[in-house]
């Protein structure tokens, strides 16, 4: 078998992996690119299940850079996957991406081999079983938060003899869901759009939850061709403003707490939210919405109120909209929904409080709950989530130099330095991964924030002649303890999300990214790389 040489491969065509390939072969540098889709988009490759679309403006979910945006246009506010995907078709062809990636390929393992200070990597082809090594300086895994679908252990799952698929693992073709028995497990983002999309044409739909999902209204639209070309003149200040907010949009929270204003200019200010809509009354909330318990109670009740004015079954009520929180606003990452409580005003559509009634196995015709009844379906739809943001890293039989594998040494919990990379594990660095802003922050807008930074740093590496680096443990623990500081001051760990870790039996629960907002997180990066790096050894 002979091995191909190079100085960067890079794991993920997604917006993170994309940037990085983009960004170091403008450096010279020799990269190359891995992905085990048939194609670009990494998540939006995989997510085509019915409904499927971001929950970001169309016009702040793309690269900044001008030559990309110019000529491109969305046609709604908020895109669904297919034209997400033409997207990415549009910056491959600007930028001629695909001749430096190996798309159906995966990654199986990695080796750190310490003679040579380089990862050996084996490749497969899904498409002709052939299995490639590579050896290269320096491994960047940008597998995104959204890799690996958790499916949970459900008896007799396999013996459904309908159609049962996970959101993530939607077939590319479809599936007809007109007429159809359609259960979905699940009211997250996926199990939200699944069920709104298919309650007007499926004979039966039933959702079975175990959280109520306090989801916004995405107040969607159409964006005309006019609207598009008046809009571009803002694109560059908007872009440029990413960069300085807390979760990389062209919005931030506001400059007052909730007890800094009267009840009246709190709920006009609510009210202002309510109509734009999308994550602006989450991430564009009054200023202490994640940290005061009566100012965060203070929207829940909103948001009730709101929602239940639009469910005219008030037997309903608590199990959707009830009247104490599931847990603080927020500190679950909200779902967007444009029709999904008007549903269950539909004679054809059902809920299964899981926690008063949940599954107890699956047979060849349906779901069978704890008091005996057998729910007859067609369709299974497994809205179930994902082992997120370490999940596609610890997928990876990746080893160091002494034989230890990454999924061991976070088996207690991830450790990063700089939400970048992790002691033990030479020359492996994350992008938009573990402890770094990524899941509380636009996708683009990190890929291209922390993409800077990583690409500088590989630079400066490689027009070094630095062939190892790995961060300290005191580095690590610094980089903790800021994470934890934050933690302890706000309303996270009031609910079981998978922004903890805690959706996973048996996973470490743990804050999983970087909770300080992305400002916070570029000072840090930045003044590492002007101090030189010094949470990291060189050699």
């Amino acid at each position: 078998m002979s091995t191909e040489e190079r100085d960067v491969l890079i794991v993920g065509a997604g917006f993170a992996g994309l940037y990085q390939l983009n960004e170091m072969r403008k450096r010279g540098h020799n990269v190359h690119a891995v992905e085990s889709a048939a194609g670009l988009g990494g998540v939006w490759y995989w997510n085509c299940y019915p409904g499927a679309r971001v929950d970001t403006w169309g016009p702040m979910y793309q690269f900044s850079d001008p030559e990309l945006w110019r000529d491109w246009n969305f046609s709604e506010l908020y895109p669904d996957w297919s034209e997400v995907r033409a997207y990415f078709q549009h910056v491959d062809n600007k930028l001629n991406l695909s001749k430096d990636i190996s798309y159906n390929t995966r990654i199986t393992a990695a080796r750190f081999d310490e003679d040579s200070r380089r990862w050996v990597v084996t490749a497969e082809s899904s498409e002709t079983d052939e299995i490639r090594e590579i050896s290269t300086r320096y491994l960047l895994m940008c597998t995104g938060f959204g890799s690996k679908p958790y499916v949970p252990e459900i008896p007799g799952l396999e013996s459904f003899a309908g159609i049962a698929h996970h959101t993530a693992r939607w077939p590319q073709e479809g599936v007809d869901l007109t007429g159809k028995r359609i259960a979905v497990i699940g009211t997250g983002a996926s199990g939200v759009q699944v069920a709104q999309e298919s309650a007007p044409v499926a004979g039966q739909v039933t959702v079975f939850q175990r959280t109520p999902m306090i989801a916004l209204p995405m107040c969607q639209r159409q964006i005309s061709e006019e609207e598009n070309a008046k809009e571009k003149a803002t694109y560059a200040d908007r872009m440029a403003k990413r960069n300085t907010t807390f979760a990389g949009f062209d919005f931030d929270f506001l400059d007052k707490g909730v007890p800094d204003v009267s009840t009246e200019e709190r709920d006009a200010e609510f009210e202002r939210m309510w109509e734009i809509g999308g994550f602006v009354p989450w991430l564009g909330n009054f200023n202490d919405i994640f940290f005061n318990e009566d100012s965060n109670r203070a929207f829940y009740d909103f948001w009730r109120d709101k929602t239940r004015q639009r469910i005219n079954n008030k037997e309903l009520w608590e199990d959707l909209a009830p009247t104490d929180p599931p847990h603080p606003f927020g500190v679950k990452r909200p779902s967007l929904e444009q029709r999904y409580y008007e549903i269950y005003n539909q004679d054809n559509v059902d809920l299964v409080n899981l926690r008063e009634n949940p599954i107890d196995h699956v047979t060849a015709k349906g779901i069978v709950t704890s008091d005996g009844v057998e729910h007859a379906f067609d369709i299974i739809a497994l809205a179930t989530g994902f082992d997120a943001v370490t999940g596609g890293i610890t997928a990876v039989d990746i080893r160091n130099g002494q034989g230890q594998s990454v999924a061991d040494s976070w088996a207690d919990g991830a450790h990063t330095a700089l939400g970048a990379a992790t002691a033990g594990f030479p020359n492996l660095l994350f992008v938009y991964g573990p402890q770094s802003p990524s899941g509380f922050c636009n996708g683009p807008t990190a890929a291209e924030a922390q993409g800077d930074w990583i690409v500088g740093f590989v630079d400066h590496l490689l027009t070094s002649d630095v062939t190892r680096i790995e961060p300290t443990g005191e580095a690590e623990q610094t980089w903790q303890q800021k994470i934890d500081a934050v933690c302890e001051l706000a309303l996270f760990d009031r609910a079981a999300s998978w922004y903890m870790a805690a959706n996973i039996p048996g996973k470490k629960v743990q804050m999983l990214m970087w909770p300080a907002g992305l400002p916070a997180y570029l000072e840090e990066v930045n003044t590492s790389a002007a101090n030189g790096y010094p949470e990291f050894v060189k050699a």
